[in-house]
């Protein structure tokens, strides 16, 4: 690790590489999934889809001692209107990268259908499993889940809704190398709402790479406000970011 420093509440870590960073983040999820196992009879656990978490999610899977059969998993966003088979859907990049490698209790996935009674059903979900842990990124526009700059809300009064992407963000999923083109990325999706995803008592934030480096600068820098979502991150006892050097490449004089 090359450094370690609070912004608020939230802890941050810098790793020299994607995978020192990755491995970090799962050593630390794994030890808290193996304390709430030890005081729970089953553990709930909100994944981010994206590759920004591939290390993390690989390195998770190797880790020993892990009930997985008494863990349920949800994910945190979905394309609305994309084919059920589409490797962009998140629920079907989660089930290749990690749900179908470990045997977990229960995995919910997000109706991409987009209606009401969809959003209304994973909330109770969410509800009836209120989440222990929640692993996610930053957007480049300094989005959570699909909580994007015009559409974030930190007192959202909704636990699941139906969002429009702005332009920053459905660009990201083309330099990452999801879609060919920004017109074959869809216009809306489904989200869980900020308030749902800070009601965790543990995030792990999993942010690699140089096009993270401005939104992770925003994050510890900004006012909190909802131009720049993950700042509310910094009011999180619970919280930690995960940084490489090149993300965290703009906070080369953050105090240790």
């Amino acid at each position: 690790m090359i450094k370690e420093f609070k912004a608020g509440k939230l802890t941050a870590r810098i790793y020299p590489n994607r995978q020192e960073m990755g491995r970090a983040a799962a050593e630390m999820a794994a030890s808290t999934l193996r304390h709430l196992l030890e005081n729970k009879k089953e553990v709930n656990i909100i994944f981010a889809a994206a590759p920004s978490q591939n290390e993390f999610l690989e390195a998770l899977q190797q880790e020993k001692g892990i009930e997985w059969n008494r863990i349920n998993a949800f994910h945190m966003d979905e394309y609305i209107g994309l084919p059920a088979d589409a490797p962009q859907g998140f629920g079907n990049f989660l089930k290749h990268r990690i749900f179908d490698a470990l045997p977990f209790h229960s995995v919910h996935y997000i109706d991409g259908s987009g209606t009401a009674v969809a959003c209304e059903q994973y909330a109770g979900l969410l509800q009836t499993h209120a989440a222990d842990i929640v692993c996610m990124g930053i957007g480049e526009n300094g989005h959570l889940a699909f909580n994007d700059p015009p559409v974030a809300d930190f007192e959202d009064p909704l636990q699941v809704k139906t969002v429009a992407l702005d332009e920053v963000c459905r660009q990201q999923q083309v330099n990452d190398g999801c879609f060919a083109t920004l017109e074959e990325v869809p216009t809306h999706a489904v989200t869980l709402t900020i308030p749902t995803l800070l009601a965790a008592p543990y995030i792990f934030c999993v942010v690699p790479g140089s096009r993270k480096a401005a939104a992770v600068y925003d994050t510890v820098h900004r006012d909190i406000q909802q131009q720049y979502p993950a700042t509310i991150l910094r009011t999180h006892p619970g919280a930690v970011l995960f940084l490489d050097a090149d993300s965290g490449a703009q906070l080369s004089h953050q105090k240790v």
